[in-house]
């Protein structure tokens, strides 16, 4: 029991020692009160840095998945760039071939008509 008032004794002395000043709204008679914390004295500090470092940790590695479907989406879609650029290149060449040889035709067809009218 002694040692318990004694330190009930040492903590009055320190509050005692440590003058508050006057109060703001002038009522000196009221006591003093302290701010409305409900989940305050809930949870250690040393369990709730453990959860924000399991949490860093869980933001992380989302993070690291996001961006590897991001990576994987746009690899997709380079890769059906790429398709659709080659296929259009192989079909404006298939044009372009079809064209030189619809003119060497018509140059054929030209020519033979001029042989056929230097013949007759």
């Amino acid at each position: 029991m002694s040692a318990t008032t004694a330190e009930g004794a040492a903590a009055q002395e320190a509050a005692a020692a440590k003058p508050l000043g006057m109060r703001k709204n002038g009522k000196q008679w009221h006591a003093p009160k302290k701010a409305f914390r409900p989940g305050s004295g809930l949870t250690s500090y040393k369990q709730r840095a453990q959860a924000r470092v399991a949490q860093a940790a869980t933001k992380a590695k989302e993070k690291e998945m996001k961006e590897e479907k991001e990576a994987e989406r746009q690899r997709r879609i380079q890769a059906l760039k790429e398709k659709r650029a080659a296929k259009e290149e192989k079909e404006r060449y298939e044009r372009l071939a079809a064209k030189m040889h619809k003119k060497r035709l018509e140059r054929l067809k030209r020519k033979e008509k001029r042989n056929k009218l230097l013949n007759s």
